[in-house]
């Protein structure tokens, strides 16, 4: 009977031109997704534009946009425009980089994907919205019909139904569908109602005028009035839809650590290495691709942020606490946010005044007598304005010295951050915010005796850096409601930076100032399948080195346009292509082309491409700060420090990558395959020689070959519910021409095989353990030192584990419990010559493995 009734009124539809007229009510609801304040406004503004809708109100707690309408009203035409401007409705879903395109806020799908990270109940007893509105055309193929059903939960999220009966009215010759709800068959004359039936669901009949492929969406029960669905979202994700290979790092992800800054926030993440640039000062360093960071491109929400004299120091200034999520890629990415990428991107999304913790309480120890305390609030002002303010205190205050050496095995000091930011949205397409961030570190690190004030610096080696760090930042977005892919952003940020430092007897001040603006029009070429975003640039820098008795300046201004298109015309095959073109003060005109492309043959298996061009200037004291930690001595070999930043030339690779990630599904879990290559060649690169001799550091223009070649093989698995196991091994081969010699990169394993465990146990208690095996290391040249002070050509390998327990109530109350390096493992011996310091063999920077032993931490945190 259903079958039949369906059949008159499709009919009906027809002779009538609409059915979604002839069935209009004054009062109608629609199911659409949204997630803040912003949402509501963009939502409630575009429907109320839809010829005969008279009002319009949108509701976030249920998900649902009421309209009152004429008869003139047509569903599809308003479902239509909410799927253009990036919100899924109605059942249909929609593109991926229009719902991308929104402001971080309104990223309900984030959202909702969070809210069902456990199991959940849903009552899917609502009205039936199976028509032929619920079909999607994407393309034609001959007289094949193919297709997807779906099922969908109150979140509107899709899921496959597998074995729902595919046949055509009056005919019982049918089809089910796969594992993956898809089917085919073949459209014939006089068959153009295709009836779709499920078990514990009403069958539907659907108008089919043409061949092609269609998505089919089910959403009413007919026998079950509830079901169970799960969904289970990783703590770190990859998009089978972007052209660029991104890994989505949650704050789950960085919750598996203890993650006090952005520096040791990449513990459970194999394609970045952590390490300690020197055995006194207790600064980190990461690589990536088998390089030194400062070739990573990092960005704090998309505006360049860790560079310069913080190309190192500038990941303590980010507290873990702090940061929401990243977003991490390999190789060639995007040329909007600019040309420094030689490896790759980090962007560093911060907690936002949309947030959902109104407060976020964070405490921290461990025995090493490190404490520290972040706190995050927001405030919504009115419905345009909201603001938010996060702070950082932190001190380490316990001399330690375990092994003996007369040095401290980590540094004493304090440091103290702060954030005030601002947002601005209205319901005319316009947002904005703006923001300030305060920074002040002081570090004292040397022997266990030593006091910068009372010490005297000839007898007693020590080192003390002091820094104060001011930065602005601000954002204005522009929105065309009328045409929603059209859009206008601005990006500004300012920085000073302000450094005072001594080691032993030399001093390293220095001061930056500089200023970024970014302008970004995106625009489509006739249809969203075109994408384009273009604009002009503007980087300046201004640096006042002091090393030792000798004065470095850099002034440095960079103007440039870029244009970057994306092609997302087809679901198997998209494309990102990109150009900069920039012009240096020192360098002159440069060209920085590059290509992302996707081949996706199925769903569940991307390829990806990716190629282009970096270019940077180093700052080589900054970037190799480790090395004032011993007393080699600081040669330059290049041209006129008036020409060119040190008088040596500009850092210049191209980096060509590919991808694969393989999705498989076996008896209800999840196994996610990947394999990564990258190949870095380098046309110029700031040679860092250690091996012409143990007693100095030669800085030049390189001479001869330089190349790294990284392959990463990656499997994450869901074992079960409760059980995630992620496996990888990373292996890197990174050669450079030191003199005439090309050697294998110093200081840096070329092998590491790594496991994350992450286990819920039930009753708010989880458990994480990482472990790493590490390979030896080529340690730099030390032949010329006394006999006692000779290393081997090789390190030893080595393996680190890291350990951490979660105990989680209802009250949003995490207590966690810790250990780092747990089998205690420590590099011997690692600062030469430590009885005399003041020798031409002390020497604290040939750092290839741990120098703490086990460290045990506890902490807490609260949100409301």
């Amino acid at each position: 009977m259903k079958i039949y009734i369906n059949y008159i009124l499709i009919t009906l539809a027809g002779l009538l031109g609409s059915f979604e007229q002839l069935s209009a009510q004054n009062t109608i609801d629609i199911p659409v997704s949204g997630a803040c304040g912003m949402c509501k406004n963009r939502i409630e503004t575009v429907a109320n534009k839809v010829t005969g809708v008279t009002a319009a109100t949108y509701h976030i707690k249920t998900q649902t946009l009421t309209v009152k309408t004429k008869p003139t009203f047509v569903r599809q035409k308003l479902v239509d425009v909410l799927l253009a401007i990036g919100h899924d409705a109605d059942g249909q879903i929609a593109k991926e980089e229009v719902y991308e395109a929104l402001h971080e806020c309104c990223h309900y799908r984030d959202i909702n994907n969070e809210d069902n990270h456990e199991d959940h109940d849903h009552d899917l007893d609502h009205d039936h919205d199976v028509t032929s509105e619920n079909i999607e055309v994407i393309k034609p193929k001959s007289n094949k019909l193919t297709g997807t059903v779906y099922e969908k939960d109150e979140s509107g999220k899709l899921l496959p139904v597998i074995g729902a009966n595919i046949n055509w009215l009056y005919d019982n010759a049918g089809t089910v569908t796969d594992n993956d709800g898809k089917f085919e068959t073949t459209l014939q004359k006089g068959k153009d109602y295709l009836v779709v039936s499920y078990i514990g669901y009403n069958p539907d009949t659907l108008l089919i005028e043409k061949p092609g492929n269609i998505k089919i969406t089910i959403s009413t029960p007919n026998v079950l009035n509830e079901v169970t669905i799960t969904h289970k979202r990783r703590s770190t994700e990859i998009s089978y839809l972007e052209p660029v290979k991104v890994y989505q790092i949650s704050s789950k992800e960085l919750l598996k650590a203890a993650c006090c800054n952005l520096a040791e926030s990449f513990d459970t993440t194999p394609a970045i290495d952590a390490a300690s640039t020197d055995a006194v000062t207790g600064i980190r360093k990461i690589e990536m691709l088998g390089l030194a960071g400062p070739y990573i491109q990092m960005t704090t929400e998309n505006i360049p942020s860790v560079r310069g004299l913080a190309a190192l120091q500038g990941l303590v200034y980010i507290p873990g606490p702090w940061v929401e999520s990243m977003q991490l890629n390999m190789g060639a990415g995007s040329v909007v946010n600019g040309f420094e990428s030689l490896t790759g991107q980090i962007n560093v999304e911060l907690r936002k005044p949309c947030n959902n913790d109104e407060l976020y309480l964070n405490a921290y120890g461990n025995q090493s007598g490190r404490y520290e305390m972040n706190t995050f609030n927001r405030n919504i002002v009115n419905d345009n304005w909201s603001t938010a303010t996060l702070l950082h205190a932190s001190m380490r205050n316990l001399r330690m010295d375990e092994n003996g050496d007369g040095f401290m095995d980590s540094p004493l000091g304090k440091q103290v951050g702060f954030i005030n930011r601002w947002k601005f949205s209205n319901d005319e397409g316009q947002e904005g915010q703006f923001g300030v961030k305060l920074t002040y570190m002081d570090n004292i690190s040397g022997e266990k005796d030593f006091d910068p004030i009372r010490s005297q610096r000839d007898k007693v080696w020590g080192s003390d850096i002091t820094t104060q760090r001011a930065e602005v930042w601000a954002k204005r977005g522009f929105v065309n409601m009328d045409a929603p892919y059209k859009s206008l952003g601005i990006q500004f940020s300012g920085t000073y930076h302000d450094q005072k430092a001594q080691f032993g007897l030399r001093r390293y001040d220095a001061t930056q100032k500089s200023l970024y603006l970014n302008m970004i029009y995106q625009t489509i070429i006739d249809n969203t399948n075109h994408q384009l975003r273009m604009g002009p640039s503007f980087q300046y820098d201004n640096y006042d080195e002091l090393v030792g008795s000798t004065v470095y300046k850099r002034n440095e201004w960079v103007p440039g346009v870029f244009g970057e298109y994306t092609f997302l015309g087809s679901e198997q095959f998209t494309v990102l292509a990109g150009i900069r073109a920039d012009y240096h003060n020192n360098f002159g005109l440069f060209i920085t082309p590059r290509l992302n492309v996707r081949y996706a043959p199925n769903e569940k298996t991307v390829f990806r491409i990716a190629a282009g061009r970096g270019q940077r200037t180093a700052s080589i004291f900054a970037e190799n700060i480790g090395l004032f930690a011993s007393n080699r001595i600081f040669e330059l070999e290049g041209g006129d420090l008036n020409e060119t930043p040190y008088g040596l030339d500009a850092e210049v690779a191209w980096n060509v990558g590919f991808s694969a990630t393989k999705e498989i599904e076996f008896s209800g879990k999840t196994l996610v395959l990947s394999a990564d290559f990258n190949r870095i060649q380098f046309q110029n690169q700031i040679v860092v020689d250690l091996e012409r001799s143990a007693r100095t550091v030669v800085f030049y223009n390189l001479k001869g070959k330089s190349y790294s070649n990284s392959l990463q093989l990656q499997a994450d698995v869901d074992l079960t519910k409760w059980f995630d196991l992620r496996l990888a091994y990373r292996y890197n081969d990174v050669k450079t021409t030191y003199g005439e010699d090309l050697l294998i990169k110093p200081l840096s394993s070329p092998h590491r095989a790594f496991a994350n465990l992450a286990i819920k146990v039930g009753r708010g208690w989880e458990f994480d353990y990482t472990i790493n095996r590490m390979s030896k290391v080529r340690i730099p040249f030390t032949g010329d030192n006394e006999a006692s002070f000779q290393l081997s050509e090789y390190s030893d390998p080595y393996i680190l584990s890291n350990v951490q327990i979660t105990k989680s109530w209802k009250n949003n109350f995490d207590l966690y419990v810790g250990g780092e390096n747990i089998f205690n493992y420590k590099q011997k011996n690692p600062i030469l010559s430590a009885g005399s310091p003041f020798g031409s063999n002390f020497d604290s920077s040939l750092v290839w493995g741990p120098i703490m032993g086990v460290n045990v931490y506890i902490g807490m945190r609260y949100s409301l």
